[in-house]
């Protein structure tokens, strides 16, 4: 390499290359020397006026840079780009937050949990650190389905946010499937029923740091554009309280243009504890799903005692308990003193506390006071139909209230005859019960016989759509009879696209679709 030459590549790096890193760049010039080569920052600073201060970082970083491309023969900046520099940055948001930033080749170069639950998720992988080179794929699978262990998907209704940030939005549109894909491939089998939104950000979706006022408890750059969103849509300003909020309940704001804000799951475990006079008991566990799309807007609270399951339901505005059981230490076997704190033992002689099953209303409860889960709502409906729960196909059990009472809508066939109860959620009590039989389809043979079935029911929509199962979120399949025609309605997401079917039950022919985007 002659002498100009040397000068040309140089001066190609300063130009091209001058990234505001210096500690990053500085450390790498070590590595590829062989040796740490630790310098001051101040000292450095001292050799120019505080105004070149800034300059002076870029130069420096230029030119370790440079120093890199011609120790490594030309081939250090290529590999730097590629290893070293940020092509995207991908944040996953349930309530924990984690931020990943991805190089050109599709690796992580960094993993940084951005508050403490998202801290509490990586401790097993050394915070983040050991995904540190990892294919994004492998990583996010790894973040999923730790999110999953820990609880964070348990909910019927929970929720996952993917936001991608990339200068190149066709590179960020094209990860943005992919995301979206390799989630849903880990939650169809460890938690089905969770929602996947993603979303791409643009720079006129950035949220900028004046917005977020003194918030400073961990927040991705996808959640606080959400979060902006609701704040768009019901006029508010309290984006401190809206970002404490969990993905679920912020989207369950956007879908229902509630302009209200929720109280939060924490103050509703709150609620329902000071209610129950359980504040006390160490040993007590709650679970708290929020139903803010359902009337009344509220959030279903599950204490877990010695003695038993009490659920609750709070108003999600007010924080009033609507239902639930009262000073519950009461209805311990031999009264409070069974449910002594923890570390206080009881008092001596005192029998063990028997624990009772979910599905059924502690008979020291008064009707009314207890609901009953979805398990003792099925149970009461098939009791009164005379059948197993084997028997039964296209179950569907959806909680509700009319005029302030709980209640469960129970819908199941057996063979060609559609069952629909209401049943009541505190006493299990039959309110309702519809039974109405079909006879034979407009095709030959029986209905039963000409049956596909919810799986070729299935199967017919998505080879439709030119999908798999595993690429689909929120599948839902429900058999039906129109005019006496057996069919089946499929519906299911892929990415922001919805779709809606109307299967024929006994040829599997489409005879309805429709395809929207969200």
């Amino acid at each position: 390499m002659t002498d100009r030459e040397l000068e040309q590549r140089l001066a190609q790096a300063v130009s091209r290359a001058a990234p505001d890193d210096l500690d990053a760049i500085i450390s790498r010039c070590g590595e590829q020397n062989g040796s740490v080569t630790e310098m001051k920052q101040q000292n450095m600073m001292e050799l120019k006026p505080a105004g070149m201060k800034k300059r002076s970082r870029a130069w420096l970083a230029a030119a370790c840079a440079a120093l890199v491309l011609l120790g490594a023969g030309g081939g250090g900046l290529g590999y730097y780009y590629q290893n070293c520099v940020v092509a995207s940055v991908v944040s996953l948001d349930v309530n924990p937050s984690i931020e990943l930033k991805v190089n050109r080749g599709g690796r992580v170069i960094s993993c940084t949990a951005l508050n403490q639950d998202a801290a509490a998720v990586l401790f097993s992988m050394d915070g983040g650190a050991d995904l540190k080179g990892a294919k994004l794929d492998v990583a996010v699978n790894a973040i999923v389905g730790a999110l999953v262990k820990a609880g964070y998907m348990d909910s019927v209704s929970s929720a996952i946010l993917i936001s991608v940030e990339d200068s190149d939005q066709d590179r960020a549109a094209r990860l943005q499937q992919e995301l979206v894909a390799w989630v849903d491939g880990v939650l169809q089998s460890q938690a089905p029923g969770t929602a996947v939104f993603s979303q791409v950000l643009t720079d006129d979706a950035q949220v900028p740091a004046s917005e977020y006022g003194s918030f400073d408890s961990g927040i991705s750059a996808g959640k606080a554009a959400l979060v902006r969103r609701v704040m768009e849509m019901n006029g508010s300003t309290a984006f401190e309280q809206l970002a404490a909020l969990s993905v679920e309940e912020l989207e369950d704001l956007l879908e229902t243009g509630e302009t209200r804000i929720p109280i939060g799951k924490a103050a509703a475990s709150l609620a329902a504890e000071e209610y129950a006079g359980t504040l006390e008991l160490n040993s007590v566990t709650t679970d708290v799903d929020p139903e803010l799309d359902e009337l009344p807007p509220h959030y279903e609270v599950e204490l877990k005692t010695a003695w038993g399951e009490f659920e609750y339901m709070v108003d999600a505005f007010t924080g009033q308990v609507l239902s639930g059981p009262k000073d519950v230490l009461s209805l311990a076997p031999g009264g409070a003193a069974e449910a002594a704190p923890s570390g206080q033992p009881a008092p001596a002689g005192t029998p063990e506390p028997a624990v009772q099953p979910s599905a059924q209303p502690s008979a020291q409860v008064t009707p009314g006071e207890q609901s009953v889960d979805r398990e003792a709502a099925l149970a009461a409906a098939l009791a009164h139909a005379g059948l197993d729960e084997s028997q039964i196909t296209g179950l569907k059990v959806e909680r509700d209230w009319d005029d302030g009472r709980l209640e469960y809508e129970v819908e199941f066939w057996c063979g060609s005859t559609q069952y629909e109860y209401t049943i009541d959620g505190h006493t299990c009590s039959v309110l309702k019960h519809e039974q109405e039989h079909h006879a034979q389809s407009h095709h030959d043979g029986t209905a039963a016989a000409q049956d596909i079935g919810a799986e070729g029911a299935k199967a017919a929509a998505l080879a439709h759509a030119g999908v798999s199962e595993e690429q689909t979120a929120k599948l839902k399949v429900e058999r039906d009879w129109d005019d006496g025609r057996l069919e089946y309605e499929v519906e299911f997401d892929v990415g922001r696209t919805e779709y809606e079917y109307t299967i024929d039950g006994a040829t599997g022919a489409i005879l309805e679709y429709e395809q929207d985007q969200d």
